[in-house]
């Protein structure tokens, strides 16, 4: 099979000339050659003068190409194909735009994909560290990691270099001394005896696991409302957000929709950025990391202007929350530490003022009060919070802040009254792949948190807390890394916080492998760095998609140079280790595609589940696949050539979400999965899981925690 360079040189439509002009391809066609991240490429120019004019060209094929950029938006790309070769982009085309029912359009870096999987940057082939030797200590020069030469490696060499490091560590460590991503690779490890791996989050900080203990939605997109019912707020506050940058796709699309609506803007900011812009908000400058200070100055300011205005919501708090006040705090804990006293002060003499939190936030104290009564009862108020804020330090409190202000307020269950973008729970989605689960033996007894991975590997101690499923009081060990390996196009080295000791922790241990599309910077710091196939390479496609849409993925062209997936790499490791590949891997990649088309659904007006994809007989004699007929909305085929099915939406559907709309009419009937049943302002067993881990001290309440104290 020609290669997809060959198939650009070979192209009968295009000069090498105009595919330059054309393609980002040209320039990975005349870089093949290079190692990747050793020395510059040099494009030698065209000597044809003429060439034609690709924008014109239409003849090919249209086929839906993956972006997938972690942004949340799932948009959709096509690529037109000729000949194998990539021409250009569009995006979603399917059906007229409307703010109702609106095109799923990409967003620049999603029609620039093109340039990202054609990049000459692309890893070619198998490369080892120069100086690295095998077995352990000395052996692997780890202080020359980031700094040494690599050469070109056949794959056989990578597995078997691999493979041996692993068994010897293993003989020589232990499991113990394994730490891997939990990608493919990391299932082999589970056979192999298990492995340590992490936990945590690099995106949405304590939104992780504070709502579903205090009486959030654990789940964003259940904790927030509708789309179309935002339309109906009058008063949108945004605290840190900016979803034209962030969230690409349509979001700030939604935004704009409740500006036309007529609703108010007001941002909240250190920045004033483009989100901002496009709905002419007005710009209220903070510090940055101070959200804390500034919430609390808000509720302050509700309690002192409550009796002339009336801003806050009493019979909301007083039947559906525990822990304002002290006539509502939980049985057994001391009335003295209830919300309400903390922000006046009654008890340490510091009243958490506008003028308070001023002095640390930096927004006047005229304008915490203008923020109190903008999210007072009486006005349909959306309080829309990006994550970053909840990724700094002392921040376990922020998103029970959040949800305090929301109750003081009565902004749950009703229209026009929402916390976040629009949600809801999926109305669309695919299967499973239905491959087996690998249980890492290692996994109930063994994880280390993101906050401290990289100081555990350099100083060889940590603090086991039970891993992201079950808490429980934190316990110091011993451990001692020998092996870090990253697959999945994992990128911890450049995502996760401690860069500098995330390198001291690489260049000590005995093997570092990345599996990768480019030279990143986990990649550089390694021993071995493995090219994989993007996901416009992937053999078949995959389904994947947002609340209203659910998009097929082709494969958009043939794997470029060397490049595996990350199952392949990881059976033939697993090979080598003795392991039996279909445990992991019981069937193929086109049997994975057809079980997500066949458990694809599609929940009706009534709430009910139904299949998406009508699959005949004929359907599973062609794709040679096991699986049974069955009646859906459309058929495989019609959803393949489509690339999409989106569900048509209008304001008198019966898809329209209003979060927490059951529990605000009856919270007894309807109790939350809190210890109260209620939304927890004051949360004892949030206290006692964050204190009894040991990252960081906290109350039961909200509170201020100055960064000294961090």
């Amino acid at each position: 099979m020609a290669s997809y360079m060959e198939k650009v040189r070979q192209s009968s439509e295009l000069s090498r000339r105009g595919f330059v002009k054309a393609s980002a391809a040209a320039t990975a066609a005349l870089a093949v050659g290079g190692l990747a991240g050793c020395a510059p490429n040099k494009v030698e120019p065209a000597k044809e003068d003429k060439a034609p004019d690709v924008r014109n060209v239409t003849d090919g094929t249209w086929v839906t190409a993956a972006c997938w950029h972690n942004c949340g938006g799932r948009c959709l790309n096509k690529a037109l194909v000729k000949d194998g070769v990539v021409i250009r982009q569009k995006t979603d085309d399917t059906h007229e735009d409307s703010p109702d029912y609106p095109q799923q359009r990409a967003c620049v870096r999603g029609r620039a994909q093109r340039n990202h999987v054609l990049s000459s940057d692309r890893l070619k082939y198998p490369m080892k560290r120069k100086s690295w030797q095998p077995g352990g200590g000395e052996n692997s020069h780890g202080d020359m990691r980031g700094k040494d030469e690599w050469e070109r490696i056949t794959w056989d060499e990578a597995y078997t270099y691999i493979a041996d490091e692993i068994k010897r560590i293993k003989d020589a460590h232990g499991n113990r001394a394994f730490f891997a991503d939990g990608g493919p690779v990391s299932k082999f490890l589970s056979l192999y005896g298990g492995y340590i791996g992490h936990w945590g989050t690099t995106s949405r900080g304590a939104w992780t696991y504070t709502p579903d203990v205090v009486g959030i939605a654990p789940q964003p997109n259940e904790g927030i409302n509708d789309r179309l019912d935002m339309r109906n707020s009058e008063v949108v506050v945004m605290f840190g957000t900016n979803p034209a940058w962030s969230s690409a796709g349509n979001p700030a699309y939604h935004l704009l929709q409740m500006k036309k609506a007529g609703a108010k803007f007001v941002a909240v900011d250190p920045f004033y950025n483009d989100s901002y812009a496009l709905v002419d908000a007005e710009w209220i400058p903070c510090r940055p990391s101070t959200d804390m200070a500034l919430f609390l100055g808000i509720a302050n300011a509700m309690l002192e202007l409550d009796g002339e205005k009336g801003l806050i919501d009493w019979d909301y708090l007083n039947a559906h929350t525990v822990g304002f006040d002290a006539d509502h705090m939980p049985e057994g804990e001391d009335p003295a530490g209830n919300f309400k006293d903390y922000v006046l002060g009654t008890h340490d003499g510091t009243p958490k003022s506008p003028e308070w939190a001023s002095k640390i936030c930096g927004v006047s104290p005229e304008n915490i009060r203008y923020l109190a009564e903008l999210v007072g009862k009486d006005n349909k108020a959306a309080i829309l919070m990006a994550w970053a804020s909840a990724r700094t330090h002392n921040a376990d409190c922020l998103p029970q802040l959040v949800m305090t202000l929301g109750a003081m307020g009565g902004h749950f269950g009703k229209s026009g009254h929402s916390r976040s973008f629009s949600g809801g729970t999926y109305l669309i989605g695919a299967g499973s792949n239905g491959l087996p689960s690998i249980k890492n033996p290692l996994a109930a007894t063994e994880s280390i948190n993101d906050t401290e991975m990289w100081n555990a590997i350099v100083d060889g101690k940590y603090t086991y807390a039970g891993g992201s499923t079950k808490k429980v009081p934190g316990e110091p060990r011993e451990v001692d890394i020998k092996l870090i390996y990253h697959d999945s196009m994992n990128a911890k080295l450049q995502t996760t916080d401690g860069q500098a000791k995330g390198i001291e922790a690489h260049r000590k241990v005995d093997l570092v492998v990345t599996h990768s599309l480019f030279m990143t910077t986990n990649a550089a710091y390694s021993d071995f760095v493995l090219p994989i196939e993007s996901y416009w390479e992937k053999e078949g496609g995959f389904l994947q998609g947002n609340r209203e849409a659910l998009i097929y993925h082709s494969k958009v062209i043939d794997r470029m140079y060397e490049c595996l997936s990350d199952e392949e790499i990881a059976s033939e490791i697993g090979k080598r280790l003795g392991l039996n590949s279909e445990e992991v891997f019981p069937f193929g990649v086109k049997q994975q595609l057809f079980n997500q088309f066949a458990g694809a659904y599609i929940v009706d007006e009534a709430g009910e589940k139904q299949p998406l994809v009508t699959i005949t007989e004929d359907d599973i004699k062609e794709w040679e696949c096991e699986g049974e007929p069955q009646e859906g909305v459309l058929g495989m085929k019609e959803l393949i050539e489509q690339g999409m099915y989106q569900i048509p939406r209008s304001p008198d559907d019966g898809y329209t979400y209003i979060a927490y709309e059951k529990f605000v009419q009856d919270p007894e009937a309807n109790p939350l999965k809190t210890a109260s049943g209620k939304q927890e302002i004051y949360c004892a067993p949030l206290r006692d899981a964050i204190n009894g881990i040991g990252y960081s001290k906290i109350e039961a309440i909200p509170t201020y925690v100055p960064p000294q104290e961090g």
